[in-house]
């Protein structure tokens, strides 16, 4: 059985979304609070801008399937 969606994008959209909450996710695994020599300040950004790309990469999966 054939599926057909009305936009022939919306699988690519969904595929970045997620490449790019993985992205995020893969981030904060690698601990990055956890490396010395970088400093506090960069250690919070690093972990600030995983959550922004998991939250900006669900929010691309969640438009491009609407």
């Amino acid at each position: 059985m054939a599926t057909t969606t009305a936009d022939r994008l919306e699988p690519l959209g969904i595929g970045f979304g997620v490449l790019i909450a993985l992205v995020g996710i893969a981030t904060l695994v690698g601990m990055p609070w956890a490396h010395k020599g970088g400093g506090a300040l960069l250690a919070v950004g690093q972990v600030l801008g995983a959550l922004s790309a998991i939250g900006i990469g669900a929010g691309l999966a969640w438009v491009a399937k609407e």
